[in-house]
C-alpha cells in the first residue's frame, strides 16, 4: 500500500538503517529483537507469552506485504510490492528470491507498486495473487517448490469494468474467495473504471459477486474461524476502521457493523493504518494498525498492541500457530505465540 525507498541491501542482518535494537540475544541469537508489546487486557496473555520478543528476520525491502506459510516447505514468502518480487525464508536457508515478476507482466520501469500484494492458497494448494499491476487476481501455474512467473487470470474486473488494484484474500473452505479492491496499486495514467471501492467473492465457477461497494478503503481481509463473519479493514485515515460483517449459508453479506474504530490510535509514535489482517484459531483478531498490530477479541475488544516501531503492512500465521510472521515497512518479523 505503500511506497518507500530504501538504502538498505537485501542481507539478513540490519545495516545502513538499523531500527533501534535492544536485547539481542535473548530472544534467539542470531535475531536482533525491536519493539515491545502494549498489555491492555490480561487475555493477552494467553496468546503472548511475558518472555516474548519480536525478533527481525530480514530487511531490506522497500514496502513488505502479504506473509503466507507453505508448510511441506516450511517455508514464509512474502511479497514487496515496488519491486514486483515475492521472497523466500526459511530458519534454514534465511533469504532467497522465490518469484519475479510477481504482479505486473508488462514492460514499464516507472510504475509505483506493480508488485503482488496479498497471497494465498487455494484448496488445491495453488498460489493465488492479488496482482496490482495487472489488476487482477491471478493463480500461479508453477508448482510451490518450483515457482514460475506464469499466472492464469481468475478474475480481472466486475461487469465488464475492470478492477482498480485487488489487495488481499482469503479462502473460505468451500473455496469461495473473498478480496479487496482498493485503488493503492493504480498509478496516475491508469484509468479508473469503477467507481467505488469493491469487496467480492469469487466462485468455483468464476462468476464474482460484489458484497460491500459502501467503504472507502478496503484492504486487509479475514474470516472468523466459524466462517460466519467476515473482517474488513478500511485504511482511511479518517476512518481507521475494522469492520464486521455477518455472512449467510451462500457467502453473501447479511449485517455489518464497526468492530473497533483506531482513527484516534493514530499519532506520530504509532504509524500505519489498519491494513491486513488474520484470525488466531481462538477467534482473536490479530490486525495490523497504528503502531504495529492491535490484537482484538472478536467482540471487538482492544487486548493489545504488538508494537513493531515502523508502519506495519500485514501477518500471518504458520500451521501451528507457534508464530506470527509480521511484514512491517522493510522488515520481516516475527514474534512467538503460546
Amino acid at each position: 500500500m505503500k511506497l518507500l525507498s530504501s538504502c538498505l541491501a537485501f542481507f539478513i542482518f540490519l545495516s545502513c538503517s538499523s531500527p533501534k535494537v535492544e536485547n539481542e540475544r535473548e530472544a534467539n541469537p542470531g535475531f536482533q529483537t525491536i519493539g515491545s508489546i502494549e498489555r491492555l487486557d490480561s487475555a493477552v496473555n494467553s496468546l503472548i507469552g511475558s518472555d516474548a520478543k519480536i525478533e527481525v528476520l530480514a530487511s531490506g525491502f522497500e514496502w513488505a506485504e502479504g506473509p503466507l506459510w507453505l508448510e511441506e516447505e516450511q517455508a514464509l514468502i512474502f511479497t514487496d510490492v515496488p519491486t514486483n518480487t515475492i521472497w523466500k525464508w526459511t530458519e534454514k536457508d534465511s533469504l532467497t528470491l522465490y518469484l519475479s515478476p510477481s504482479g505486473y507482466l508488462g514492460d514499464r520501469t516507472d510504475k509505483r507498486e506493480p508488485g503482488a500484494n496479498g497471497l494465498a492458497l487455494d484448496p488445491q494448494g495453488n498460489l493465488v495473487l492479488c496482482q496490482h499491476g495487472e489488476r487482477q487476481v491471478g493463480k500461479m501455474l508453477g508448482d510451490l517448490d518450483a515457482p514460475k512467473a506464469e499466472f492464469e487470470s481468475l478474475a480481472t474486473g466486475y461487469e465488464g469494468k475492470r478492477f482498480n488494484s485487488p489487495n488481499d484474500l482469503v479462502f473460505n473452505s468451500k473455496g469461495q474467495l473473498f478480496f479487496t479492491d482498493p485503488p493503492y496499486g493504480m498509478d496516475p495514467w491508469d484509468e479508473k473504471e469503477l467507481d467505488f471501492q469493491g469487496v467480492y467473492r469469487l466462485d468455483a465457477d468464476g462468476k464474482v459477486h460484489l458484497l460491500i461497494d459502501s467503504l472507502s478503503r478496503p484492504n486487509g481481509v479475514a474470516l472468523s474461524p466459524d466462517q460466519q463473519t467476515m473482517y474488513i479493514a478500511q485504511s482511511d485515515p479518517e476512518k481507521a476502521r475494522y469492520y464486521a460483517f455477518e455472512l449467510d449459508e451462500q457467502g453473501n453479506v447479511i449485517s455489518g457493523k464497526v468492530l473497533f474504530d483506531a482513527t484516534s490510535l493514530q499519532s506520530e509514535t504509532r504509524k500505519g493504518l489498519p491494513d491486513g489482517l488474520k484470525v488466531h484459531s481462538s477467534g482473536i483478531l490479530f490486525a495490523t494498525g497504528p503502531g504495529g498490530v492491535l490484537v482484538l477479541s472478536p467482540e471487538g475488544m482492544h487486548l493489545g498492541t504488538i508494537l513493531t516501531e515502523n508502519g506495519t503492512a500485514n501477518c500471518g500465521f504458520d500451521l501451528e500457530e507457534k508464530y506470527l510472521y509480521m511484514t512491517a515497512d522493510a522488515y520481516l518479523m516475527r514474534i512467538a505465540l503460546k
